[in-house]
């Protein structure tokens, strides 16, 4: 045998053991940002739907950098937040073993969609959830014992929580009709206005805005694309063996020692692959648009006022059109396509929270969106891209226009004939007299 190198990197991470599916769809927040309660009450995440990926072209605010005022190119998501809707509250109290739930406040109507979530077949139920208690909370009794609930939670909870959930009739993913439904924790303030602030959300819709503004940082929360039971290669990424080798070459070469008589948890074996919960970190947030119904040209920048919205003509593939309020967020986001995606705030101990908003290097250009396909100019003037072009007008004076396809850069010129080069013609004078070649 040649020369054996016994050092070697171990193949795959154990520091996202065990390699399980997630419990949920959707992201659980484990930890939400540490309360100041200098600052004035606010909500600290949001949900949101993932719609795609695009880029950006931005101008870099580097100073002493040799990319500084230059522009560049970045990937980002785009994730269509329609406003949620606030429909209880949630007392905590702290114990030596961590919060304990001390009581809940439902608001008087619930929405179908919210209603939906605690029944597995609704389609065959009777459709009762919280009628018995619409019609108690519409009484003074019920409105006495309201009070007696939230004056508990004024006087002995030590964390406030609001329970609030999407609009999937607003969204349109599919079929889907079932809203996801969560928990924000409410930070800033003492324990009443805390309340207080909560019980003014009750059956209100509260935008993304509301939560996040443009140039902050959050945490983005979700379960990665799903690959089912795969082998050693494809989730470890451990070598290829030799083609003659005995009983399979997409194996681990050795599993262990004779002793002792096990496998160790850390040798990589057979299993699931994606499907998992995972949490990123300080992801910057480069815009936050209106939805088109309110807005026309929500894509519209300071240095490119071209009249466009988000959504690609065609759609997004697999997604469709983005209607709603929308966030742009550097980089990629796990999961598919309409995957429902948990936005946090950082934590106070992140590096960047301290940052203000104005600081932050902005986004200064945005000139590109993601098109499914090119589509033909049937005048054979290039590929439309914007639908304003089919109208002739271009938005880069150049001979050119940028065309983004599947989130790549490309340069689409006119297609204009080639003109043929005249030969030069030479006079040759032989025996047979003087002609032109």
């Amino acid at each position: 045998m040649s020369h054996r190198k016994f050092e070697a990197p171990r193949h795959g991470s154990l520091g996202f053991l065990p390699r399980k599916r997630a419990a949920r769809e959707r992201g659980r927040v484990k930890a939400f940002p540490k309360d100041d309660k200098t600052k004035p009450c606010h909500l600290t995440a949001f949900m949101g739907y993932k719609a795609g990926h695009t880029h950006i072209v931005r101008e870099l605010e580097k100073p002493g950098s040799k990319m500084h005022k230059r522009e560049i190119v970045e990937a980002v998501t785009v994730l269509e937040t329609a406003p949620m809707v606030v429909v209880g509250v949630v007392g905590y109290v702290e114990t030596p073993r961590g919060l304990r739930t001390l009581t809940s406040v439902w608001a008087g109507n619930l929405n179908d969609e919210v209603r939906r979530v605690f029944y597995k077949k609704w389609y065959a139920s009777k459709k009762k959830a919280f009628t018995v208690y619409a019609k108690r909370y519409a009484t003074e009794a019920g409105q006495k014992e309201t009070k007696a609930e939230l004056e508990k939670i004024k006087k002995y909870a030590t964390v406030v929580r609001v329970i609030a959930h999407t609009q999937m009739s607003k969204v349109r993913i599919g079929s889907q009709k079932k809203a996801h439904l969560m928990e924000i924790q409410v930070n800033g303030g003492d324990t009443k206005a805390k309340v207080d602030f909560a019980v003014n959300l009750f059956e209100k819709q509260v935008p993304v805005t509301n939560v996040f503004a443009e140039g902050e940082f959050c945490d983005v929360i979700g379960v990665t694309k799903g690959h089912g039971f795969k082998g050693v290669i494809s989730r470890w990424g451990v070598r290829h063996l030799p083609r003659k080798t005995h009983r399979g070459a997409r194996k681990v070469a050795c599993i262990g020692a004779w002793h002792p008589s096990r496998v160790s948890w850390a040798v990589p074996r057979a299993g699931q692959k994606g499907f998992h919960h995972r949490t990123e970190t300080n992801k910057k947030i480069y815009k936050i648009g209106k939805s088109s119904r309110v807005e026309k040209g929500n894509m519209k920048t300071e240095f490119d006022l071209t009249v466009k919205d988000i959504t690609p003509m065609g759609g997004f593939p697999h997604y469709g059109t983005v209607t709603e309020d929308f966030v742009i967020i550097k980089g990629s986001v796990m999961g598919p396509r309409r995957r429902v995606i948990t936005l946090r705030k950082p934590p106070l101990h992140s590096h960047l929270q301290g940052c203000p908003r104005t600081g932050l290097p902005q986004v200064r250009r945005h000139l590109l969106q993601a098109r499914p396909r090119p589509l033909p100019d049937l005048r054979g003037e290039g590929q439309v891209q914007w639908s304003h072009e089919e109208e002739g007008v271009n938005p880069l004076s150049s001979g050119g226009f940028l065309c983004a396809r599947s989130c790549c850069l490309a340069i689409a010129y006119p297609l204009t004939k080639k003109k043929k080069k005249k030969k030069k013609k030479i006079a040759v004078s032989d025996s047979q007299g003087t002609r032109e070649l």
